[in-house]
């Protein structure tokens, strides 16, 4: 039986540049792989982004409260309606590979875990556990219940410490009040922090 697996770690981990490695292993091996991410992620467009500077196109994008087992399963199948042939032939997918599933929500996270051991192909997905106010994502939460492995990815703090949160900076100033979900990007920064740091800069305060 296949598993699901949730590699997590704070931001700057390397978890995009790691899910860009399995799926160039596996398709030097000459397997075929399926690479997600959710809608929501707008970094990168429509490609999966690392910091290192690598991108490549996600296969699909997962919209909110779609059923991801019954998109891959048209993919799978070699079956894609905006596509100019609506059919091909295409070997068996491999691996599915999702990155930022923190913003799934936990009924797809539960479709990734179907797929798994249902459709007998292994899901790795990558993401962070919680947001900047140190409370859990609904998909991370979803997938530390029910995932098969966890693995975290380690960083560092700016101290030289093991990062374990994650700060949201708006002009350069570090902020502990905002809607949960705000893509990286001109106006917002997000920086790793360790415990004793993270707690110096938010005044002891942890979580709303």
């Amino acid at each position: 039986m296949a598993k699901l697996y949730f590699r997590y770690g704070a931001m700057n981990s390397g978890k995009s540049t790691g899910l860009l490695q399995v799926a160039y292993n596996y398709e030097e091996r000459g397997q075929r792989v399926l690479l997600a991410k959710p809608l929501v992620d707008t970094k990168g467009d429509t490609a999966i982004l690392s910091r290192l500077g690598v991108a490549r196109e996600a296969d699909f994008l997962i919209r909110p409260g779609e059923p991801v087992r019954e998109h891959f399963g048209r993919l799978a199948a070699g079956e894609d309606p905006e596509a100019l042939l609506e059919h091909v032939d295409v070997k068996p997918v491999a691996c599915l590979l999702v990155d930022e599933a923190q913003f799934l929500d936990p009924a797809q996270v539960d479709d990734l875990f179907r797929i798994a051991v249902l459709d007998d192909v292994p899901v790795m997905a990558y993401g962070i556990r919680t947001d900047f106010r140190t409370e859990a994502f609904p998909g991370a939460r979803r997938l530390l219940e029910i995932a098969h492995s966890l693995e975290e990815l380690k960083t560092i703090c700016r101290c030289g410490r093991k990062a374990v949160f994650n700060t949201r900076r708006i002009g350069g100033e570090i902020v502990f009040d905002g809607d949960q979900v705000a893509i990286d990007g001109q106006d917002v920064r997000y920086e790793s922090f360790c415990g004793s740091c993270y707690l110096q800069a938010s005044g002891g305060r942890l979580g709303t």
